[in-house]
């Protein structure tokens, strides 16, 4: 596989280093986890869907409906909370609601973020992330 060279700002590097795990991975391997461009890896017998949708982890009790999910902006002072509903989707305060957890966090914050990074399981105190590859380890 060819590789090429790209420049990143100081915010990005950041944020990879944030998701790297220490002393395994390269900037290249938290962008492909990230990116979910190792998905063959990731997928299970879940019907069309890779492991880890939110329908699969109410399904496995990872999940519970009317579970509170959270992510706070430190810098902004703000907090955003939705619900999980008992099909498996995100509701936010405004009676929204969105099958992928990064739309609903950008209805939130109003820019592209990773929402299963990004939102904390209240209850759990895990992310989306985390209860997502906890599924995947099954």
């Amino acid at each position: 596989m060819a590789m090429r060279r790209i420049e990143i700002d100081d915010e990005v590097y950041a944020l990879l280093q944030r998701h790297a795990r220490p002393f395994v991975d390269r900037e290249n391997d938290v962008l492909r986890r990230l990116l979910q461009l190792d998905a063959g890896a990731d997928t299970v017998t879940a019907g069309a869907r890779g492991a880890g949708d939110l329908a699969d982890l109410v399904k496995a009790g990872l999940l519970k409906p009317g579970d509170e999910l959270e992510h706070v902006q430190t810098r902004k002072r703000l907090t955003h909370r939705a619900v999980v509903t008992a099909d498996g989707k995100i509701r936010l305060p405004d009676g929204s609601t969105f099958a992928k957890p990064s739309p609903a966090l950008k209805a939130c914050v109003g820019h592209d973020i990773n929402g299963w990074g990004q939102w904390t399981h209240v209850r759990s105190r895990r992310t989306l992330q985390a209860l997502r590859e906890g599924l995947r380890g099954r």
